[in-house]
């Protein structure tokens, strides 16, 4: 089922059967490190947290890549691809590739430039081949998908929680439920000049979450959103949206890791929610990559 409206997905989450419970944290992850790392203007052109007067420095960003890639992997087992120079921003892969048990699913980018991403043969055959995963393919279609920078899914109950924005359309939105064989989605629109859902959205292990209301176009569909998870709720502001506190993610059932910005922007009493819910906090330095206009979560491609 896919509903648009606050009470429409209230009413489905209330009428529903909640259905087996499905695992709630990948059982691997994959990165795609930063090669001759630097902002793209077309990325830019969208995404208001991309400044391309701040340069980032590429052989620092290679240094945080690495550090993000061993802190992660005290968590999960986890593989990192070789960047793409011919794909400069090209270090969030989320964006491009997602998995579901069985399933590989390629993303449909807008831009040209990140678009180049979906076509690499090595992850292809890695996630898809190598691993006897069933290849359902969005890149060539007449869509917009951004797999889970624009869907954030709860994966323990099967719901999806999709921003349409210049970054997912509607026909997006249709193929991604279909493809990740969810059992609800709620689509809504993000607030305008926000470009993914999991800027202002995250969803932690399927028992808390991460809200930033204000990027939301109707604040109806974040407080919809936030009543499944009360209450485990990191409400967040506009100043802690932009320094990516949102941007976050679970690997393991008791942390959840954000950048060093994140962290550091977050009071005592939201760190409390996160510890009362579960979690330890654990952050890594990614100044040079949030340049590009993402940050750990959107760097992290789960495998499941």
């Amino acid at each position: 089922m896919i509903v648009t409206d606050a009470q429409a997905f209230l009413d489905a989450v209330a009428s529903r059967p909640a259905g087996p419970q499905l695992p709630a944290t990948a059982k691997a992850a994959f990165l795609v490190s930063p090669i001759e790392f630097s902002l793209a203007a077309e990325s830019a052109s969208d995404n208001r947290y991309m400044d391309l007067d701040r340069k980032p420095d590429a052989l620092h960003a290679l240094a945080e890549h690495a550090e993000l890639a061993r802190r992660l992997s005290e968590d999960v087992p986890l593989v990192t691809f070789p960047g793409d120079p011919k794909a400069s921003d090209g270090v969030f892969p989320n964006n491009a590739f997602a998995t579901t048990p069985g399933r590989l699913i390629i993303g449909r980018m807008r831009h040209a430039v990140r678009q180049r991403e979906t076509a690499r043969a090595d992850i292809r055959n890695w996630l898809g081949t190598l691993q006897d995963r069933e290849v359902i393919d969005l890149s060539g279609r007449e869509l917009v998908a951004e797999l889970t920078g624009a869907l954030v899914i709860d994966r323990s109950r099967g719901i999806g929680y999709c921003g349409l924005s210049e970054r997912c359309d509607m026909a997006g939105a249709r193929a991604m439920h279909e493809a990740f064989g969810l059992r609800l989605s709620y689509c809504f629109e993000l607030a305008e000049g926000e470009y993914h859902t999991n800027v202002v959205l995250a969803i932690l292990a399927g028992r808390a979450a991460i809200i930033a209301e204000s990027g939301f176009r109707d604040s109806a569909a974040a407080r919809a959103i936030a009543s499944l998870y009360a209450p485990n709720i990191v409400s967040i502001s506009d100043a802690q949206k932009q320094a990516f506190a949102a941007n976050a993610i679970s690997l393991s059932s008791g942390r959840v890791w954000m950048s060093a910005r994140a962290a550091s922007s977050l009071s005592a009493e939201q760190i409390e929610i996160l510890e009362r819910s579960g979690f330890v906090v654990g952050s890594v330095e990614l100044a040079e990559i949030e340049k590009a206009g993402g940050s750990l979560r959107c760097c992290v491609g789960e495998i499941f």
